[in-house]
């Protein structure tokens, strides 16, 4: 899937709060670089941690809300 259409699916998940996504990306990314296991099928050895937190929220692996 395009990155476009990622960005797209994965606004919708946050109402459209850019800044929002792009904190919730920028943890999740962390997470992984720290050793979370990825919730998609992507492999870390691969895939930037950025492009493999915007697929998990896309496609509502992880929640995002701005209650701190």
């Amino acid at each position: 899937m395009k990155i476009e259409k990622l960005t797209a699916l994965a606004l919708e998940k946050v109402n459209y709060d850019r800044y929002l996504l792009a904190a919730a990306i920028g943890k999740r990314a962390s997470a992984i670089a720290s050793g979370a296991t990825p919730l998609v099928d992507m492999d870390v050895k691969v895939d930037k941690f950025t492009d493999i937190a915007l697929v998990e929220i896309a496609k509502g692996k992880i929640v995002v809300n701005n209650e701190g």
